[in-house]
């Protein structure tokens, strides 16, 4: 009988702390961090959103895509995004890569059929295609793209828009940011700022 009782005594106290951290860890503490985010970084917080001028904003009706997440880019005169494996295309409810291993055969077919198209697009021999081109991030959301992915674009680019390969080149080198605190990965072009820089100079 005693056993039993201070079965019951240890199950009840452990049931406690089970709800007692559920509640704390599960409601309070994200609550509390929503909340100091809307409130110090609102922006950030709303998902980075820009409007078609390039401003931020905080509202997702005028919004036409996120500084921080990749989309798919309809129009064939503008910079293209590197590829997503994220559900059809950079989704953001299933963000993953292809989880494939280098020497997969249907990443290697993928990747070749994507070089061969690439090169033809931009009128270059497939061997001038850099790799992030025609492969994925790991997690499919991807907003950048290498400086070589950009400078291949340049050239076509500014003969479907009208606009000069030296200031399509000009707005790609200030849409490009160095590495992270200097040190942390490579330099990295924004697809969406850049082509919303293009639109407005095409549209002028």
């Amino acid at each position: 009988m005693l056993d039993i009782l201070t079965l019951f005594r240890h199950s009840l106290a452990g049931l406690r702390v089970l709800v007692a951290m559920t509640v704390l860890l599960g409601l309070a503490y994200p609550l509390a961090v929503t909340g100091i985010a809307q409130v110090a970084l609102p922006w950030q917080a709303g998902g980075s959103l820009v409007t078609s001028t390039g401003a931020r904003t905080t509202d997702p009706d005028d919004a036409v895509g996120s500084a921080i997440v990749g989309q798919v880019v309809d129009d064939a005169d503008l910079f293209q995004n590197r590829p997503s494996a994220a559900g059809a295309g950079y989704d953001l409810l299933g963000t993953y890569g292809t989880n494939l291993g280098p020497n997969n055969p249907d990443l290697v077919a993928a990747i070749e059929e994507r070089r061969a198209a690439i090169a033809e697009r931009e009128g270059v021999t497939p061997a001038d295609v850099p790799p992030d081109a025609v492969t994925s991030s790991a997690s499919g959301l991807d907003p950048d793209i290498s400086e070589a992915y950009a400078a291949l674009q340049v050239r076509r680019v500014a003969e479907a828009t009208g606009v000069s390969e030296a200031v399509v080149r000009d707005l790609v080198a200030r849409h490009t940011s160095g590495r992270t605190w200097g040190v942390l990965g490579e330099p990295r072009v924004n697809v969406l700022a850049l082509n919303l820089a293009v639109r407005q100079l095409a549209g002028s």
